[in-house]
């Protein structure tokens, strides 16, 4: 019996490509921050997330998500003081309300943020999420045939820093399509995040 080849998705392997090669460099960050004292600490927080549109059959309207309350916690190292470089490794749970149905989702997400002190603590900052889906869940049940597992998203917002102390409130949006088929074409949920985050962060 011959083998059968699957097709290359050459769209998730290069989204692969690209989440491993932004792990890597936020790993050496880490690494060469406990050597340089530029800084590496802890941070927690809340999202208030929604994913994206429901589409229950063709032709039908679709589902808009209401928000909820998920978390964050994770680990972030910082290069820099005026202007700054500062990647974050975090588990994140969150959960979107389509009527009485729910998507939730578990994931490991890595923002690369690059930041700016306008005046005193306060800073701007901007830059990519990679976002690595470990579970997914919609009417309890597991998601399996999601388009891409990696996805990428966008991050902006702004940071008080007090003496090794910070909070910060950021908004993030995917900007990589990926939809989750629930059994027919026409029956899918989109399952990039729309979420405003508040981080609180403490230097170690």
């Amino acid at each position: 019996m011959k083998n059968i080849k699957r097709p290359y998705n050459y769209r998730q392997n290069l989204s692969k490509n690209i989440a491993l090669a932004l792990l890597a460099m936020t790993i050496f960050t880490f690494s060469g921050n406990a050597q340089n004292g530029d800084g590496f600490g802890l941070k927690a927080g809340l999202n208030y997330n929604a994913n994206g549109d429901y589409f229950e059959s063709a032709g039908a309207n679709a589902k808009h998500p209401d928000r909820n309350v998920g978390f964050h916690v994770g680990l972030y190292g910082k290069i820099g003081n005026r202007i700054y470089f500062k990647p974050e490794v975090v588990y994140t749970q969150t959960k979107s309300d389509y009527d009485k149905d729910a998507l939730k989702i578990q994931k490991i997400d890595v923002p690369l943020l690059l930041g700016v002190k306008i005046f005193g603590p306060v800073s701007v900052f901007a830059g990519p999420s990679v976002q690595y889906i470990l579970n997914s869940k919609f009417k309890d049940t597991t998601l399996k045939n999601l388009e891409d597992e990696f996805t990428v998203g966008g991050n902006f917002g702004i940071a008080l820093n007090f003496n090794g102390f910070g909070v910060d409130l950021r908004y993030e949006k995917g900007l990589s399509k990926n939809f989750a088929n629930l059994g027919i074409p026409e029956n899918r949920i989109d399952t990039r995040p729309d979420q405003l985050i508040l981080g609180l962060s403490l230097a170690l």
